[in-house]
């Protein structure tokens, strides 16, 4: 790659006069040594996926085999046919969408991990329902898929992904980076303003924890990406209307960095803190064992 940190592949945008999504697909089939039409059909695959798993989580029974979770979109999106909401329909089905897709990764469905499996509602969530508000063709949401890509590249080498290395602030936190500096290029803004989007959406989940009850993948975490959904749709919009990440983004991502080394063993993805120790939460995973032993 080009490109090992955000600015410089905001520079390497402005040198060439490319957008984020150019770059990466240019150095991504530099690298693979695949052609540039492999790379882009392979993204639009796993853009197709991610719109599968959309319309699962809608119409089907998610119920996780634990029955801890499931039907949370569902019930979203219920609420939303019957009644006025406070965050508005666009970000309301954004949420649902975003809570959908980790559903049907809960309940063993498939999934695209973007950029894992713990915070893979985020991005399909931004994208599909940006793309019914506003129209756009799949074609340009895979270049939005390439944008996000090359953010994610970023992070994942100066800093983590993983809940395990560096808490839900590297899963959850990434992909709700990677959204919005994408939506931010998918909405026609500079490179520039998608690296201040990625800025204020990471500083703004630093320290969050990886505590997931009973060790698995549905409590907190399937709620964190309906959370994240929205707040990258809030990071992306403060971007484009010139609101600056005055700490430049890839500080940011190295703060990231050294509060998840800080972060104690036991909230990073280990269920020995946080929210898997609360009473209900030491309750829960009691009665899980008990179910598997059975």
């Amino acid at each position: 790659m080009r490109f090992r940190t955000l600015k410089q592949l905001a520079e390497v945008c402005a040198s060439e006069g490319l957008t984020i999504a150019d770059v990466m697909l240019a150095d991504q089939s530099e690298e693979s040594g695949k052609p540039p039409a492999y790379v882009f059909n392979k993204m639009r695959e796993y853009y197709q996926i991610m719109k599968e798993a959309v319309d699962k989580g809608l119409t089907e029974d998610t119920t996780s085999r634990s029955g801890l979770t499931g039907k949370d979109a569902q019930r979203v999106m219920t609420y939303m046919a019957m009644q006025p909401t406070n965050l508005g329909e666009e970000a309301c089905k954004a949420m649902a969408y975003a809570l959908a897709v980790s559903e049907v990764n809960a309940s063993m469905g498939r999934i695209i991990a973007t950029p894992t499996a713990g915070s893979c509602g985020i991005i399909p969530g931004v994208f599909i329902s940006s793309q019914q508000r506003f129209g756009w063709e799949d074609d340009h949401l895979v270049k939005g898929l390439l944008c996000a890509g090359a953010i994610g590249y970023v992070i994942a080498n100066n800093s983590f992904v993983s809940g395990a290395e560096g808490g839900c602030q590297a899963e959850v936190g990434s992909a709700i980076g990677m959204a919005a500096g994408a939506l931010v290029e998918l909405r026609g803004g500079t490179p520039e303003q998608a690296m201040h989007a990625v800025g204020l959406a990471l500083k703004n989940t630093l320290g969050l924890i990886c505590d997931p009850v009973g060790g698995l993948v549905e409590i907190p975490c399937i709620v964190r990406n309906g959370f994240g959904a929205v707040n990258a749709m809030a990071a992306a919009d403060m971007a484009l209307a010139g609101v600056r990440s005055v700490i430049p983004s890839d500080e940011v991502v190295q703060v990231m960095y050294e509060v998840g080394t800080a972060m104690p063993e036991k909230h990073r993805e280990t269920a020995k803190g946080g929210l898997a120790q609360t009473p209900t939460g030491r309750k829960i995973m009691k009665e899980l064992n008990l179910n598997r032993k059975h």
